[in-house]
């Protein structure tokens, strides 16, 4: 597929500021002005802040309140339940309170829901166990904000409930719990509003802690597993908790994260947010998806390490698993596109079928983006019953979408990139078109095209192994703060393409100045060029080590042949 390259405007006065007060390059100025950063102040907070420049957690509302019955509950042995989401941001979040708890001597158990039994969020049927268990307290993580008829229910059993979640809050409306922490609530003056589940129970154990000896910081590890997987922004503090927290990763003293690490081959390795997102969490991810999410839980929380071995090898195989399932759902998924798809006439792809897995559904959804780049909701029918999962494109608010068509919905959640909801088969079709109708209105057709959004163009001979280690002060990558993009012009091929993997190819190429390697692993919608042809680059700069000596390497993510 095309895409339309979109260079950000350049501010050269406010950059050659910036990199004198600093003491950095021009580029890297840039960069930092990009990501929407434009005093020195601000550009020295990103490149150095640390954990002192975090927020304070008693700035969240309700948190006094949440922390107080937290401490009565564990001084007069009450039993406390810590309910979380299936997926990595719910699991370590319950994964940190657990242990937070476990330490204060309280009487703690867990409990994460199965994705194809019980669905996301509070249920009837667990809060009704923890009546039976004589609970009196569940602190939710990762979710709650939209449980009102279950926490309702908690309330007539006793049951107080204290909801930590950050997503957004329908209508307005919020559950009549004890205690909400969520700094999207209104009269929430916590100043950062993008932490995640982990994050939020990350602030809630800081706030626990206070003013005794133990240290949450050394559960960063956790947070970072989880913010990285959720992929919340890289700005602000979810930025300095992921950076410090992948300093705790790569010297983690838990022997689950061990072990995990171990067998996704990735020991004595450095562990970056890439790591994270496209290895490690999937794994954990895995067991939430198609498996027991308990599993992944307790290895997380093990002091065994055969224990944690074990409990890792089925994370792996898992993950296979769901390789697999992906697969076979990707391909039926394609086929469904093409029989049913007009797209003159949607601007929103809806899929459904009673033969696919809920657990991958969210995946192929962005697998079916990256090819036709139209909003994406697949649904998987089991019975009467339809459970769906969304992915967005850039300028289409998903949750807004899908909450103008929740008269038809049993239930739904989400944000602007991404949904889930719960819809009676019998009004999938109605829901398809009313969703395109809203749709209609809001995407226009420039929208259809995906954008490379390029951070500056630069000469190949501007690059250098000084400029790549600087760039790096800019990590951890992620939403809000992508690994930079450049671009180059009019650079020559000093060979033919050489294929490499399933679909890439490597070259060489130069300006007349210096020769570098460029590679890419997936050529899709690339013109292969020949040997003394120029082309226009898109690629992010790094270093390749190659028998211990450093060379500069070009990352692409497109290239065109100039005319």
């Amino acid at each position: 597929m095309n895409r339309v390259w979109r260079i950000k405007a350049s501010h050269p006065e406010l950059r050659q500021t910036l990199a004198r007060s600093l003491g950095i390059s021009s580029i890297t100025a840039q960069l930092l002005i990009n990501r929407g950063i434009n005093d020195e102040m601000q550009a020295h907070h990103f490149l150095y802040g640390d954990l002192r420049s975090c927020h304070d957690p008693f700035l969240l509302k309700d948190i006094d309140k949440s922390i107080a019955r937290i401490k009565r509950a564990i001084r007069e042995k009450e039993n406390i339940l810590v309910y979380g989401d299936y997926d990595v941001d719910g699991i370590t979040g319950v994964a940190l309170l657990n242990i937070v708890l476990t330490r204060l001597k309280a009487n703690v158990t867990t409990y994460i829901p199965n994705r194809l039994e019980e669905g996301y969020g509070l249920n009837a049927g667990a809060v009704n166990l923890a009546h039976r268990k004589k609970i009196s307290l569940i602190i939710t993580v990762d979710c709650g904000i939209s449980g009102h008829k279950e926490i309702n229910l908690a309330n007539k059993l006793g049951i107080d409930v204290i909801v930590t979640d950050h997503h957004e809050i329908k209508d307005k409306s919020l559950p009549k719990a004890y205690s909400i922490i969520n700094p999207l609530q209104e009269a929430c003056r916590y100043p950062f509003k993008h932490l995640s589940g982990v994050g939020l129970a990350y602030k809630l154990a800081q706030a626990l802690l206070e003013g005794t000896r133990s240290c949450v910081e050394e559960h960063l590890d956790l947070v970072a597993l989880g913010t990285v997987s959720d992929l919340s922004i890289q700005k602000g503090e979810n930025r300095i908790l992921t950076k410090w927290g992948l300093k705790k990763l790569n010297d983690t003293g838990k022997k689950g994260i061990n072990a995990l690490i171990e067998v996704s081959g990735l020991k004595g390795k450095d562990i970056s947010s890439r790591h994270i997102g496209y290895i490690l969490g999937p794994r954990i991810n895995a067991m939430g998806r198609i498996g027991s999410p308990d599993v992944a839980l307790k290895l997380l929380l093990t002091d065994d390490r055969n224990e944690a071995s074990r409990l890792a090898g089925i994370l792996n195989n898992e993950n296979k698993n769901r390789r697999k399932i992906e697969a076979r759902v990707l391909d039926e998924a394609m086929e469904k596109v093409k029989r049913e798809i007009n797209f003159k006439d949607s601007r929103v792809i809806v899929l459904s079928s009673p033969s696919w897995h809920a657990g991958v559904i969210g995946i192929v959804a962005n697998r079916i983006i990256e090819k036709f780049y139209r909003p994406t909701i697949m649904i998987a029918i089991q019975g009467k019953i339809g459970k769906g999962s969304g992915r967005s494109i850039d300028n289409f608010h998903l949750f807004n979408a899908v909450n103008s068509c929740k008269s038809l919905l049993i239930d739904f959640g989400g944000h602007e990139g991404a949904c889930g909801l719960s819809i009676e088969a019998k009004n999938i079709k109605k829901f398809t078109n009313d969703i395109n109708k809203f749709a209609r209105d809001e995407i226009l057709d420039e929208d259809l095209y995906p954008r490379l959004h390029i951070d500056i163009e630069v000469e190949l001979s501007e690059l250098s192994e000084k400029l790549i280690e600087e760039l790096e002060l800019l990590s951890p990558f992620g939403p809000e703060n992508p690994r930079p993009i450049f671009s180059s012009r009019g650079v020559e091929l000093k060979n033919e393409p050489r294929r490499i993997a399933k679909s890439g190819f490597k070259m060489w190429v130069t300006d007349d100045n210096i020769v570098c390697e460029a590679i890419s692993f997936r050529a899709e919608g690339m013109s292969m060029p020949y040997k003394g042809s120029k082309v226009n680059l898109v690629y992010s700069p790094s270093i390749n080590m190659w028998q211990g000596l450093p060379s500069l390497q070009l990352d692409l993510k497109d290239m065109k042949m100039v005319v």
